[in-house]
């Protein structure tokens, strides 16, 4: 009789381990560009140097003005992530974006933001943290 408890036990969890793996939603992660119809996911700075070197898209900043100053990116457009559901329209829907912030926190949050408004190619690069920390340069002004 203990055997089969025993086995019936090992038969559920299992089962409910099988399940509850199937369901877990994933974040799509990038390191080789995906379909033109595919939401993008995570990307590192250095895949981002490798993938988008000479790739038109659209580099976005989602920090406040004073931060975007202290230093950022060579080529980024600065929306305060709290402005931008508001300036939607100032962002290309045929081109990758690429969207980083401080730490990673208000990057995500574009990121659901745009995934939500319809965008495709949306691309998470964390932190400018993460950035200047593998010794990437960034400019002032």
């Amino acid at each position: 009789m203990k055997k089969i408890m025993g086995f019936l036990a090992l038969v559920v969890i299992s089962t409910g381990a099988a399940l509850y793996f199937e369901l877990i939603p994933t974040t799509p992660t990038c390191c080789a560009m995906e379909a033109e119809d595919e939401i993008g996911g995570l990307i590192s700075p250095v895949a981002y140097q490798t993938e988008f070197e000479e790739r038109t898209h659209l580099l976005l900043d989602v920090r406040t003005p004073p931060e975007f100053y202290e230093g950022y990116i060579s080529g980024a457009l600065n929306i305060p992530l709290q402005e931008l559901p508001n300036r939607l329209s100032e962002l290309p829907q045929d081109q990758p974006i690429v969207i980083y912030c401080r730490s990673g926190n208000r990057s995500a949050e574009a990121w659901r933001i745009l995934r939500n408004a319809g965008y495709r190619l949306i691309y998470d690069m964390g932190g400018i943290i993460d950035w200047t920390s593998q010794g990437f340069p960034v400019e002032r002004s």
